[in-house]
């Protein structure tokens, strides 16, 4: 990938070795610990776009941190971006030092805000990468509960269950996302065991989530933990939401997506790497076109892999 034409290139080219570095560490007034990210970048490359990532809340200890979503954060590095994933206080890593976060949501999405306001001393903490970043072009995304950040960060409103306050926390630094496996809709649709204990995941209102979004889905993803309508409630938030959306459903994907939380973890159901390497080229050419208009990344990719024998999914837009 060549320092001068990485940033500007048509389509995704050739993979590209990947630095990883963590922890990049730094203190936020009022937050009960320090802010800690894991930053992975491609080895050569200028302007490189950024990718916030978000991660879940599933039964593993450490995949819900920094060191998880090494799948996603390494090919998209490989293609050219830089990765920036923080340990939000939701973290089992943190539980032995945080008790209670009732605002668990609200510091979720003030992580990211927190991060581009530190965006120079990550860039000059982090060997070799110092004058490589394109501030300007910034993405989040997010799987599962980090969906629930991303569609925030990206414009969603709130209905704040202890106070009945709507609150908007748009980060307008952030141009476009991607929303992995997101939770859907609350009111009558929000009726599993698990609705009473996390009320505010149904407090969310997609209809001022206005930013570029792709939104995707797994048909198998079944949330009956949350809702009984079945896995088209994970496509809420491209329905609900104005355009511009696009919908990748992931044909046979269940809420692990194939793996992208972890190599070899337990807890995906539905392990394909070959899902998890399709799913990261296209998740990296939508985001390159966002930041390329014109480029042809995304319709290259959707050709590639959404059409033929073996497609792994289907593509709607508006």
């Amino acid at each position: 990938m060549s320092t001068s034409t990485a940033a500007r290139a048509d389509t995704l080219g050739a993979p590209a070795p990947v630095l990883s570095y963590s922890p990049v560490t730094f203190s936020v007034p009022g937050r009960p610990v320090d802010l800690q990210v894991r930053v992975s970048a491609p080895a050569t490359g200028t302007g490189l776009p950024v990718i916030l990532l978000s991660h879940g809340h599933g039964p593993s200890h450490h995949l819900s941190s920094l060191n998880g979503y090494a799948p996603l954060a390494n090919l998209w590095a490989a293609q050219g971006f830089a990765v920036i994933q923080p340990t939000h206080l939701t973290s089992r890593t943190l539980s032995h030092l945080i008790a209670d976060e009732p605002n668990w949501w609200r510091s979720r999405a003030q992580d990211m805000s927190h991060i581009l306001d530190r965006l120079d001393l990550i860039e000059r903490s982090v060997p070799q990468l110092a004058g490589r970043i394109d501030p300007a072009k910034v993405a989040v995304a997010g799987h599962s509960l980090g969906g629930f950040t991303a569609a925030l960060l990206l414009g969603a409103g709130l209905t704040d269950p202890e106070t009945d306050d709507l609150v908007h926390l748009r980060e307008p630094r952030i141009k476009a996302g991607v929303l992995l496996a997101a939770p859907g809709r609350g009111g009558d649709a929000y009726n599993g065991p698990m609705a009473q204990h996390w009320p505010v995941i149904g407090a969310v209102d997609f209809s001022t989530m206005t930013a570029p979004t792709l939104v995707v889905a797994g048909d198998k993803d079944d949330p009956r933990h949350f809702t009984d309508i079945g896995p088209t409630w994970h496509t809420d938030p491209y329905t609900l939401s104005p355009s511009p959306k696009t919908l990748l459903t992931v044909y046979d994907a269940e809420h692990g997506l194939g793996g992208i939380a972890g190599y070899d973890a337990a807890e995906t159901t539905d392990e394909n790497p070959a899902r998890v390497a399709a799913l990261a080229h296209l998740t990296a050419a939508y985001l390159h076109a966002q930041f390329h208009p014109g480029a042809s990344a995304w319709h290259t990719a959707c050709q590639t892999l959404t059409t033929g024998p073996h497609p792994i999914g289907r593509v709607t837009t508006k």
